[in-house]
């Protein structure tokens, strides 16, 4: 267990010292360990993921045992994973603290002795620690100050639960393929093969426990696909209809695309950036044989890629600070920066403009992004309506009565949504 901890605290060290993706940094490290079990590979996404979810915890924790702060940044991160072991796991404390010595022994020899001193405090002053780091809110919400200063100043007394939510375990969801099958027909099949959940939109499917693809009956088919409540609301709020020509801009992965198509027949065209990432968008639509053409292109600079055929629906789902998405992407509000989301805001006002001058008269476009931070929703759409005589919003009918902002709770992540309409 002591090479999990080990390689655990290498890609949390890759993470928030030296600013990489977790899931980049994670991939990269399973890779290089093909000979480990899939037991082992687990726990080596759980200490990872989790160890950067209650960094600002662990962090306060460790301050408050070391004398003086620990100089060598592997044997930090070494004491971060073992402090997350001890306070937030179940394994048995004493092989933790084993493990870890072990793992210290395997950096520096000379390590193994603080090692010990500071875990083994830690499981004596356990209660009277957490109380101390209480009076830290970036260790009591596991949140930068900035971040929580941010939601508190937007939601007031809903602030704690988006962060309550945004430490949480991610739900998985399921989206049931309304061209194959329907949802009372799925939740069957899912019943028959012993994996529990539950109906939660018209084609949405709750997993009591995540599963692997593999386990999902007709996955491989094109019967269901897993997608976020959340992100389940955009197509449905498109409006589209047989024969309608679509966009849908910044299209990657494609879940949104194929749902976009498994609710009308239309003439698609999914755009992205990043060719790489849009093979995601074709093995998707592969998958759940769905037709759609690709193209290569910047959404914000549409005289690359635009035939000059205006686009009856436009789905602009852009780029943003994920900050509704945390859970899933830990590393976000770690490596998040407020000076992050105002280049953010610049960058989707910019994206929306472009996309407007590409909508037909009496078209439809729906602005998304998967952030509770106001400056990149209400303040962009706020600003655009401005500058855009000929733009109206329309109401939208959403979960819990919401204007446009969705906030992550148990069932579905953070985002919000902002339905235009181009008037005469």
């Amino acid at each position: 267990m002591w090479q999990v901890q080990n390689a655990a605290a290498q890609v949390v060290q890759h993470v928030l010292l030296q600013g990489r993706n977790l899931d980049r940094a994670l991939e990269q490290a399973q890779r290089s360990r093909r000979d480990w079990t899939p037991a082992r590979l687990a726990a080596l996404q759980d200490l990872s993921f989790g160890t950067v979810r209650f960094y600002g915890r662990l962090r306060a924790l460790l301050a408050e045992l070391a004398h003086k702060p620990v100089s060598d940044p592997r044997l930090q991160h070494l004491l971060l994973v073992a402090l997350y072991q001890l306070f937030y796991g179940k394994s048995a404390h004493h092989a933790i603290v084993d493990h870890a010595v072990k793992a210290a022994r395997e950096i520096n020899p000379r390590t193994a002795g603080l090692t010990n001193a500071i875990l083994r405090n830690a499981l004596r002053e356990r209660e009277s620690l957490w109380a101390k780091t209480e009076t830290d809110e970036a260790a009591r919400f596991n949140h930068p100050a900035w971040w929580i200063a941010q939601l508190r100043r937007q939601y007031g007394a809903h602030a704690e639960a988006v962060l309550e939510a945004g430490n949480q375990h991610p739900p998985m969801v399921l989206r049931v393929n309304q061209r194959v099958t329907t949802a009372t027909a799925y939740l069957e099949r899912l019943t028959a093969a012993e994996i529990g959940a539950k109906q939660i939109g018209p084609t949405a499917l709750l997993l009591e426990k995540p599963v692997g693809v593999d386990r999902l009956p007709g996955f491989f088919d094109g019967v269901v696909s897993v997608q976020d409540a959340g992100a389940q609301l955009a197509a449905p709020l498109l409006d589209v209809h047989e024969g309608m020509r679509v966009l849908d801009a910044c299209a990657a992965p494609g879940g949104k695309t194929a749902h976009i198509l498994e609710l009308a027949q239309v003439e698609m065209l999914a755009l992205d950036k990043d060719e790489q990432r849009l093979t995601r968008v074709a093995e998707n639509l592969q998958r759940l044989k769905l037709p759609g053409q690709l193209r290569v292109g910047d959404a914000a600079h549409p005289e690359s890629w635009w035939d000059g055929q205006p686009f009856e629906r436009i789905l602009a789902d852009v780029p943003c600070s994920a900050s509704g998405v945390v859970r899933r992407h830990p590393d976000i509000k770690w490596l998040r920066r407020p000076e992050d989301v105002t280049g953010f805001a610049a960058q989707q006002s910019g994206i929306l403009s472009a996309l407007w001058r590409l909508l037909a008269q009496d078209g439809k476009l729906l602005y998304a992004t998967c952030s509770v931070f106001a400056q990149e929703n209400e303040q962009v759409i706020a600003n655009f309506l401005d500058d855009h005589p000929d733009a109206q919003r329309l109401p939208l009918a959403l979960p819990d009565h919401s204007q446009g902002q969705i906030l992550p709770n148990e069932q579905r992540d953070g985002f919000f949504y902002a339905l235009l309409h181009k008037t005469a």
